[in-house]
């Protein structure tokens, strides 16, 4: 069984930044990919970043790709996304979640964990 716990959101102006963090309980995330997906309220839940659990091979949505950055610290067993340039169509609630099998995935469904998720608001 995996816990993920995030932390690191809040409040933050236009241009600012926050670091999001996520690191898991009762496993190792150094063998398996991570993903961070975000939810805006009235919203579905989508796709922000994933990394392969090597760290080898990263994926970005298009709306965050050169202001959002993936990582992980496999000693430390916890995953980051440093987001940059903040803009207010940021704002939402935002998921990590693991996959415990296969290669990177961009969907909700190819994920095992998630988190309960850490607010991000963006104030104009």
């Amino acid at each position: 069984q995996v816990q993920l716990v995030e932390s690191g959101g809040g409040l933050v102006q236009a241009g600012g930044f926050l670091r999001l963090s996520c690191p898991p309980s009762g496993r190792s995330l150094s063998s398996y990919p991570v993903a961070w997906f975000r939810q805006a309220p009235g919203k579905e839940r989508v796709f922000v970043a994933a990394s392969h659990w090597s760290a080898s091979s990263t994926i970005y949505a298009d709306s965050v790709n050169g202001r959002f950055t993936i990582s992980r610290d496999n000693a430390k067993n916890t995953a980051y996304l440093q987001m940059n340039s903040l803009k207010p169509e940021d704002t939402a609630v935002y998921y990590c979640a693991v996959r415990t099998w296969g290669a990177i995935s961009t969907i909700t469904s190819g994920y095992d964990y998630w988190g309960q998720g850490t607010q991000v608001t963006v104030s104009s």
